[in-house]
């Protein structure tokens, strides 16, 4: 019985043995890159750094450290790489110790290191990290305090080496961005954000004949809508309709403008302005409709243009209206 029991003891010592030597035969997984929000480019951040809420990168308050991720276009790479010398940087307060060229996963890169003193007097260890990321030039800018020993050049070139491009930012994503939510999109397709200001949407057609051609580019879409939010704005009826007719004059892309009304409105129980033209392509010379919506409160105005093909006006004015409806300030 004791040897029996002895066995079992072996036999499951034994077991537990391959198990664990299987285990480690498969590395841990490594850590998934971190987005800022609205940015194609990421990384995994070192530990200790959290995704900053104010800025595309990381910060670690405790340290007083902070990573800073910049994208630009493809072609910026050789005309930002100008900039890294030494005597470019020492102008902007950065003394360079030492520039290397890197090869990271991401594409060819350029890493430079130095310390850069704050207005505060504070002396700051600096890193610059320019990438040719294949579509997107990405900088990478870290900064910590010269005195803390948080982080080391190892981590932050593992950090580097994380450096990662997402092929898009998602739709869902891009609308957080903004001082106001759209609650319905009534099928119209994001085309562009400003953050923290405006949003472009289009309605592209299914039909075969609206292909986009070099003669005339405006026929790849229906009817195309700019959502704008801002600071400012009259309080007073007049100021209103003065406001009204000056930032119509100033919408682009339209050409014989013929006001069909323009009269103050009440939208979402607060003073507003509706405009509504006849009014050209200015390029291509096709019927169009537009209209405007304007919304007053709170020390900020919301405006909202809608332009669509005037054969196809009363179906997307409805559309139009319904994705108004939906709009509230954050």
């Amino acid at each position: 019985m004791t040897k029996t029991k002895s066995h079992s003891t072996a036999l499951i010592t034994t077991l537990a043995a391959i198990i664990v030597v299987a285990l480690s035969a498969f590395p841990a997984a490594a850590a998934e890159p971190v987005f800022p929000t609205g940015s194609r480019v990421g990384l995994v951040p070192p530990p200790g750094m959290v995704a900053a809420k104010t800025f595309p990168g990381f910060v670690d308050t405790d340290n007083k450290a902070a990573i800073l991720i910049t994208a630009l276009p493809a072609g910026a790479y050789g005309e930002v790489e100008k900039t890294l010398t030494a005597d470019a940087l020492k102008k902007q307060g950065i003394t360079v110790e030492k520039r290397q060229a890197l090869q990271l996963a991401i594409g060819k890169a350029v890493l430079v290191v130095g310390t850069q003193l704050a207005p505060d007097k504070t002396p700051y260890r600096k890193w610059l990290l320019l990438a040719d990321a294949h579509d997107v030039t990405a900088i990478v800018s870290v900064q910590v305090p010269q005195q803390s020993n948080a982080y080391s050049d190892a981590v932050l070139r593992e950090a580097f080496n994380s450096l990662a491009l997402r092929a898009k930012v998602p739709d869902s994503e891009l609308l957080t961005m903004l001082p106001f939510t759209v609650g319905d999109l009534a099928g119209f397709r994001l085309m562009n954000v400003i953050p923290g200001r405006a949003l472009l949407l289009i309605d592209r057609p299914d039909y075969p004949h609206m292909v986009a051609t070099p003669d005339l580019p405006e026929l790849v879409y229906d009817a195309r809508c700019t959502i704008l939010a801002a600071p400012g704005g009259p309080s007073d009826k007049e100021g209103q309709s003065n406001f009204a007719r000056t930032t119509f004059a100033a919408i682009g892309g339209i050409k014989d403008v013929q006001i069909t009304m323009a009269e103050p409105v009440r939208l979402d129980q607060q003073d507003g302005f509706e405009t509504v033209a006849h009014a050209k392509d200015a390029s291509t010379g096709a019927d169009l409709m537009v209209v405007q919506w304007l919304r007053f409160g709170n020390g900020s105005f919301l405006q909202m243009v809608g332009i669509a093909r005037a054969a196809i006006w009363d179906s997307e004015l409805a559309r139009l209206r319904n994705m108004r409806a939906s709009i509230a300030m954050r």
